[in-house]
């Protein structure tokens, strides 16, 4: 049933992160700036609502058309970096999409030099939904880094840490193998803080050499090919993401 506050309308960050332009953080962001107007007047607030005879239109151009909720899994190689734009040049994991590929936002970042699972979707609010830390879901990641290490030590991050004045949360860690003057490190995370894991090894005596993010939530690697892009069946993400869709937030 739809309650007050929607039958007046949603808010004009919902709509743009719905239609896959932008996340909600950076729809904000982008009225802050002054690039949003509805029925031809700037807007100042992402709190504004709007409803579906409302014109509105993005940099002088009109909104996109809200898109399906789709989920893309991506097998990010090492070296690109996870921004729409990049101010230094750098090639973007959107430079390496497939270009059949609907316009999508990355749920989350991986640095520039982290392999792994990166989730892709044409629907912004659900980017917000997996990224938030009150969500849940776990990021699990395997480590190569120098250095030694028991898994008496690694039970420590069962508590969390303090490093260089940041706060970690609870994270798991299993010690896999000692590889020479390296090791391999399984580790699962909630947060996803910046650059969360490779701090956290530090904390520890220990320098990251290779990251790969094996896991999001639900949602495994598995077998997906480096630079490859797989779609989540709509049934599939349904069953897999419950919470999300039960609430009518897509």
């Amino acid at each position: 049933m739809e309650n007050k506050a929607e039958s007046k309308g949603q808010r004009i960050a919902k709509v743009m992160a719905a239609a896959g332009l932008c996340s909600r953080r950076e729809a904000e962001r982008w009225i802050e700036e002054g690039r949003v107007a509805v029925n031809g007047t700037v807007i100042e607030t992402p709190a504004t609502l709007i409803n579906e005879r409302d014109s509105v239109e993005v940099d002088d151009k009109a909104l996109p058309q809200v898109q399906e909720t789709r989920l893309f899994l991506y097998h990010k190689p090492a070296g690109l970096v996870t921004t729409a734009k990049d101010e230094k040049g750098r090639q973007t994991v959107f430079d390496a999409l497939p270009k059949e590929l609907p316009r999508v936002v990355s749920v989350g970042r991986l640095d520039m030099n982290t392999e792994g699972l990166l989730l892709l979707t044409t629907d912004g609010a659900l980017a917000r939904y997996l990224e938030l830390p009150a969500t849940g879901l776990a990021r699990t990641y395997r480590v190569r880094a120098h250095g030694k290490i028991t898994q008496k030590q690694l039970d420590k991050l069962n508590k969390g840490l303090t490093y260089e004045g940041v706060r970690y949360g609870a994270a798991k860690a299993t010690l896999e193998k000692q590889q020479g003057t390296n090791v391999w490190i399984m580790l699962s995370i909630t947060e996803g803080k910046n650059r969360e894991v490779r701090k956290m090894m530090e904390a520890l005596g220990l320098q990251v050499n290779r990251l790969i993010r094996t896991a999001y939530g639900p949602f495994d690697l598995g077998k997906l090919e480096k630079g490859a892009v797989q779609e989540m069946r709509t049934d599939m993400l349904r069953k897999r993401l419950p919470g999300y869709f039960k609430k009518g937030t897509s």
